[in-house]
């Protein structure tokens, strides 16, 4: 990798770092082509990305970032998941690792709050953005509906009392 690829891929990195929510730095001991491969279909698949970087080229991207905190965690095979959406990508990496013991998480950040491992996988437990929209449209939906079918209810007794009377005149 010569200085100009060097420079691209810290530039890269630091755009990426300015953009997500949450970084979580994983351990890669072993991982096969067919599992990283797995792991970055499902990642992408939750709106995130994993990738694999040169710990010193990470060092000099999270300069002046609020992910300075990560330097420490950055030892070894190490690959970076981020998302935007602070959960997304600590869920994708909890659950892999569940199933997958080559992959360790390390840790992470959410913007300048350092996460240990424990904070990681607490942060998995949350529901994401999108499970947190459709609960409030939910919420709000939810009155309206109640509202609609209590003043439609009178109306309906009515029509059922009518149709009671109609067929005892019939019969």
């Amino acid at each position: 990798m010569d200085r100009a690829q060097k420079a691209a891929a810290v530039a890269e990195l630091k755009q990426t770092f300015s953009e997500v929510g949450v970084v979580v730095v994983t351990r890669n001991n072993g991982l096969t082509v067919a599992q990283s491969t797995q792991l970055r279909n499902r990642m992408r698949d939750a709106g995130a990305t994993y990738k694999v970087s040169k710990n010193k080229l990470a060092r000099i991207a999270l300069d002046g970032t609020d992910y300075l905190s990560l330097g420490d965690l950055l030892t070894g095979p190490v690959g970076l998941a981020t998302s935007v959406d602070p959960v997304a990508a600590a869920k994708v990496v909890v659950e892999f690792a569940r199933t997958n013991d080559k992959l360790e998480i390390v840790g992470g950040a959410m913007g300048a709050t350092a996460l240990d491992v424990g904070g990681v996988q607490a942060l998995a437990t949350l529901p994401s953005l999108d499970e947190l929209r459709a609960r409030i449209v939910g919420l709000i939906v939810a009155p309206a509906t109640k509202i609609a079918r209590v003043t439609a209810e009178p109306a309906a007794m009515l029509a059922r009392l009518a149709k009671a009377y109609a067929e005892k005149e019939a019969a």
